[in-house]
């Protein structure tokens, strides 16, 4: 069947696309974009009901928004969000692991192991389940996985141990995951944030002794002088889905530049100890 004008102008028009975490910040410009572009987006958090934001997709289309309730550190739910997905849209062509938490500052001398390991099943184990139960779908689409990392899974942070190495295991990941699905034609990348603002910055800073300070400096981390956007985000997405079908196994980097240049880093309180 023919495309009528305005539908030829869709980028993923009928696809289908999973996303974590997709209530709030980057995820819900991820849903809001793709939705906006055609495609069929189920779209999942732990929250019991988002019926305002489906509601709204479903006023706004062209595509339409589906919401389900999902824990992604419980297989059996991540489980039944896919199957809902195929009995819904019977297809799968996007997987898009959203879902995480980056949590308030831990030193490694507070930070319990259970603390951590709970981190892990959130950032990380969710990310390799979802995709686990999605890929037999995605092989027959020859579709595609994005995976929401962080820069500082790069750069390090301070204290943020925990966080880190999720973040740096999920970019691993990927590149092993891109290395065993393009047999199946299947494109597994991931797109690394720097700041970004959304209600979990907000909600860190407001845990700051100074939450003017701390978002100040997080503008002053990027060359171009401020915080990305969520929506920047979708768009990110949206392109490796959409338009990048050479691309699989890359990290995109969308930092302002957070990453270059060399900058006073030194967290010693006083050197002149060290000499005197």
């Amino acid at each position: 069947m023919a495309l009528s004008g305005s539908e030829m102008g869709l980028r993923y028009h009928n696809r289908v696309a999973v996303v974590t975490g997709g209530t709030k910040g980057i995820g819900e410009a991820i849903v809001r974009l793709f939705v906006k572009n055609g495609a069929n987006v189920i779209f999942c958090s732990k929250e019991e009901n988002a019926g305002d934001l489906e509601k709204e997709l479903l006023e706004s289309g062209p595509g339409t928004g589906t919401y389900v309730s999902c824990d992604v550190t419980k297989e059996d739910e991540i489980r039944r969000l896919i199957d809902v997905t195929m009995k819904t849209h019977g297809r799968v062509d996007c997987l898009i692991n959203n879902a995480g938490w980056h949590p308030p500052e831990q030193r490694i001398d507070d930070t319990h192991a259970e603390e951590f390991l709970d981190l892990l099943k959130l950032n990380l184990i969710g990310y390799f389940l979802t995709a686990k139960y999605a890929l037999p779908h995605l092989r027959k689409t020859q579709g595609n996985i994005i995976n929401i990392s962080s820069l500082v899974g790069i750069i390090g942070q301070k204290h943020a141990i925990p966080y880190v190495a999720t973040k740096g295991a999920v970019t691993a990941m990927t590149k092993a995951m891109a290395v065993d699905e393009s047999q199946y034609n299947v494109r597994v990348n991931s797109i690394s944030p720097g700041n970004i603002w959304t209600p979990l910055w907000d909600e860190l800073s407001s845990h700051s002794a100074n939450p003017e300070a701390m978002i100040l400096g997080g503008k002053d981390a990027q060359l171009l002088g401020r915080m990305g956007t969520a929506e920047e985000c979708a768009k990110a997405a949206l392109y490796l889905a959409a338009e990048g079908t050479f691309c699989t196994g890359i990290d995109l980097l969308l930092t302002g530049g957070a990453e270059l240049n060399y900058a006073n880093k030194n967290q010693q309180e006083t050197r002149s100890s060290i000499y005197h």
